[in-house]
């Protein structure tokens, strides 16, 4: 049987904090949740899509979701959403034009013009439109960047980025980069993709540029040399530095640590501080004698 009368009034406090994932299952849980969710406009003028939901998140359900703003949408941040289209993004966008902040990292069914558009819609007139994220889409060139970057507020604060601590399906991560465009032309073979900051401090803009051109490592950020003789590799087969590679929890069976990018995933497999088995080794994916 459901709960009768009014949800308790912490659960008001409670409900700005949840991410969308919690907020949308607490909606099928009992009728006093769902009015209370329905009837706070307040946790829906911030759509962040992270993991669990991002690959199922489809332009019904997100235009289903931003209506719910009633046209105040500040921040939509939609992160790796192959689903959504350019179809989608431009009926939330015409239906909210207040966002500040549009993040469609690795949303690989939009285009570069589709975000062109949106951009170019949201920033008409009176433009709150402060930030975008947009690396991971297929086929930005020169000009697409040229595009946003003469649609959007000008901004000479240019923090250094290193790769160990940039996540692609972070929020938190992707608000922190002060740029207002994300991608930028690579020093190095100058296309428009992310580009890190290398973290040894000997190198300087020297080792500046995309992953494709210097790679790194992913424990530290530091670039991969060639007198680097000695690599140590993570269960998912990325490379860490020996000093990385010593300091990581190793799973019990082939002593490799876990990625970083993907502690969450294996962390759940720990047991303990005698260390943990990674999903291969679970799965029989390597033989031991």
């Amino acid at each position: 049987m459901e709960p009768s009368g009014p949800p308790h009034q912490g659960l008001t406090l409670v409900l700005a904090y949840l991410p969308l994932y919690e907020l949308l299952s607490m909606n099928q849980a009992c009728k006093s949740f769902r009015d209370a969710i329905t009837n706070d406009v307040l946790i829906c003028l911030d759509i962040i899509v992270e993991r669990r939901l991002s690959l199922c998140l489809t332009d019904e359900s997100l235009i289903k979701i931003a209506s719910k703003a009633n046209g105040r949408l500040q921040n939509l941040a939609l992160l790796n959403c192959v689903r959504i289209t350019n179809a989608g993004l431009m009926r939330v966008v015409n239906e909210n034009p207040h966002i500040s902040k549009l993040y469609v990292p690795h949303c690989t069914s939009l285009t570069p013009e589709g975000v062109i558009r949106a951009v170019t819609t949201l920033t008409k007139g009176s433009s709150c439109l402060t930030s975008v994220k947009i690396n991971g889409i297929y086929n930005l060139n020169q000009q697409h960047l040229q595009a946003l970057e003469s649609s959007l507020p000008k901004s000479q604060d240019r923090k250094p980025r290193f790769y160990h601590k940039y996540d692609n399906s972070s929020f938190r991560s992707l608000d922190e980069d002060t740029r207002p465009i994300a991608v930028e032309m690579c020093p190095k073979c100058q296309e428009v993709r992310l580009v890190f900051d290398c973290a040894r401090k000997s190198c300087g803009d020297r080792c500046r540029g995309c992953l494709h051109c210097i790679p790194r490592y992913e424990g530290c950020g530091k670039c991969i040399t060639d007198t680097d003789d000695e690599l140590g590799k993570t269960i998912c087969m990325d490379y860490l530095c020996l000093d990385c590679w010593f300091s990581f929890l190793k799973c019990n069976h082939c002593n490799r640590p876990f990625c970083p990018r993907h502690a969450d995933g294996e962390s759940k497999l720990m047991s303990g501080s005698s260390g943990f088995v990674c999903q291969h080794c679970q799965h029989g994916s390597f033989k031991y004698m």
